[in-house]
C-alpha cells in the first residue's frame, strides 16, 4: 500500500513537473520539404519522436522474430549435414584400415566439403589413392587439402615424401624432406623419415651428419647409434680410399670420427689400407703400433708385419709384443717377415718354423718353402711347397673330379661284363 501510495505521488509530481515545462518552455518543430512544411509545438513533437522509437523498436523485434527460425534452421541443417559427414569419414577410415582403399577413397572425398577436418579425409583420400596405385589422383588429394587447410604444409609434406618413399622415389622424398629439414629444424618425423632416406640412397656423408641430431633429439638408441656411425664411416672410408688421392678426405674422416671407432679393428685395417695406397707408410706404421699397444688383434699384426719403413725397429718392436705373446702364430709369422728385410736368414727360419708350430697354416710353409729354396735347400724347399699345396686343397670345396668320373666309368663297365656272362 505504501509502494502504491509513493508511486501515485512521484507520478503527480513528474505529471506537475511536465506541465510546467510545457508552459515555461515555449517552442515548435519546423520540418520543411520541398514547397511542403509541418509546423507543430515542441512538446508535441517530442511525444511523436518517443512514439516512433517505440514503434521502430517494436517492428525490429518483430523482424528479428521471423528472421531467428530461418537462421537456426540453417545451423540445424549444417550441424546435421557436419555429423553426417563425420559418419562418413569414420566409415572411410575404418575401411582405410582395412584395406578398402576405393570405397575408403570415396567416402572420404564425399565427406570432405561437410567436415570439419578437411585436411584428415583429403590426407587419408591420397593415402587410399596411393594404396591402389593411382598416383596422380592421389597428388590431386594432397593439392585439395592445401587448399582447404592452411598452415598445413608441415602435414603435406611428410605424407608427400612418405609416399614417394613406398614408390621407391628416395631422390624425390629427399627433396621434400631437405626442403621441411629447412622450415623446421629438428622436427622429429622429419629426422626420421631422412634417415631412412638416406640409408635407401647409400647417402652416408648425409647420414653421418645427421646422426648426432637424431641423437640430440633422442630418436635412435645408443646401440643403432653406434651401429650407423660404423656402418656410415666404414661405407665412406672404402669409398674415398677408392682414388689414392682423396687421402686428405680419409684423414677427414678419420679425425672427425668418434674416439670408440678408432679403436675398430676393420677400420684401422680400412685406413691402414688407404695410407699404404697413398704411399703414406710411416703414418701407417704409427697407427698400427699405437693401436696393438691398446688392441691386440691378428689382422693388425700381419698388416705390421708387411710393412716396410724401419724394419730394424719394427722388428725390435715385435720381439717386445713376442716377450708377452710368446707363441702368438702371427706376431711369429711378422717377426720372421720383418727379419728377412733385415737380411737375418736364419732368424727369419726359426720365426717361421715356430709359427708352422703352433698353428700350421700354408702361407707360412710359402714363406718357409721359398727361403728354403733361396738357400740351396731344395729338399726342404718342395717339401714345404706340397704343404702348402696340401692345406689350401683342404680348405676347397668338395667337389667331382676326373678321377671318381674314370672310376665310375671302370665300375659301371666292369658291371656290364657280369651281365654279358
Amino acid at each position: 500500500m505504501r509502494k502504491l501510495i509513493l508511486l501515485i505521488v512521484a507520478g503527480l509530481a513528474v505529471g506537475a513537473l511536465f506541465g510546467h515545462l510545457m508552459m515555461s518552455v515555449p517552442g515548435y518543430w519546423l520540418i520543411r520539404v520541398g514547397d511542403t512544411s509541418v509546423q507543430t509545438s515542441f512538446w508535441f513533437g517530442l511525444v511523436l519522436l518517443l512514439g516512433a522509437f517505440i514503434v521502430l523498436h517494436f517492428a525490429l523485434r518483430l523482424l528479428a522474430g521471423i528472421i531467428r527460425p530461418l537462421g537456426r534452421f540453417r545451423t540445424w541443417n549444417s550441424r546435421a549435414r557436419n555429423r553426417r559427414a563425420m559418419k562418413r569419414t569414420v566409415y572411410g577410415l575404418v575401411a582405410l584400415t582395412e584395406g578398402r582403399w576405393k570405397k575408403a577413397e570415396k567416402a572420404l572425398v564425399g565427406a570432405a566439403g561437410d567436415s570439419s577436418t578437411p585436411l584428415v579425409n583429403y590426407l587419408s583420400a591420397a593415402l587410399a589413392a596411393h594404396y591402389q596405385g593411382h598416383h596422380e589422383k592421389s597428388q590431386e588429394h594432397l593439392n585439395q587439402a592445401q587448399l582447404t587447410t592452411d598452415g598445413a604444409d608441415t602435414a603435406i609434406g611428410l605424407m608427400q615424401a612418405q609416399l614417394m618413399i613406398d614408390r621407391q622415389q628416395p631422390e624425390e622424398a629427399l627433396a621434400i624432406l631437405s626442403r621441411l629439414d629447412k622450415k623446421l629444424t629438428n622436427h622429429p618425423q622429419v629426422l626420421k623419415l631422412l634417415k631412412q632416406v638416406h640409408l635407401s640412397v647409400n647417402d652416408w656423408e648425409g647420414l653421418r651428419r645427421l646422426i648426432p641430431r637424431l641423437a640430440a633429439q633422442k630418436l635412435i638408441a645408443q646401440q643403432e647409434r653406434e651401429q650407423l656411425e660404423f656402418k656410415a664411416y666404414r661405407e665412406l672410408i672404402i669409398f674415398e680410399a677408392k682414388n689414392p688421392t682423396n687421402i686428405e678426405r680419409v684423414r677427414g674422416l678419420w679425425a672427425d670420427m668418434p674416439e670408440y671407432l678408432r679403436g675398430n679393428t676393420e677400420l684401422i685395417v680400412l685406413y691402414t689400407e688407404a695410407l699404404l695406397q697413398a704411399n703414406e707408410e710411416p703414418i701407417a706404421e704409427r697407427l698400427l703400433n699405437h693401436s696393438l699397444d691398446n688392441h691386440w688383434d691378428a689382422r693388425l699384426v700381419k698388416r705390421y708385419g708387411l710393412i716396410n719403413v724401419d724394419a730394424a725397429r719394427q722388428l725390435a718392436k715385435a720381439e717386445k709384443w713376442l716377450q708377452e705373446r710368446p707363441n702368438d702364430p702371427e706376431l711369429l709369422l711378422a717377426c720372421g717377415r720383418l727379419s728377412l728385410r733385415t737380411g737375418q736368414w736364419e732368424k727369419a727360419l726359426e720365426y717361421f718354423e715356430a709359427s708352422q708350430r703352433q698353428r700350421p697354416n700354408g702361407e707360412v710353409c710359402a714363406e718357409l718353402a721359398r727361403l728354403y729354396a733361396s738357400l740351396g735347400e731344395h729338399n726342404k724347399s718342395q717339401l714345404y711347397y706340397r704343404h702348402s699345396v696340401d692345406m689350401l686343397a683342404k680348405s676347397l670345396p668338395s667337389l667331382p673330379q676326373p678321377s671318381d668320373a674314370n672310376d665310375s666309368k671302370e665300375g659301371e663297365s666292369k658291371k656290364a661284363v657280369k651281365k654279358r656272362a
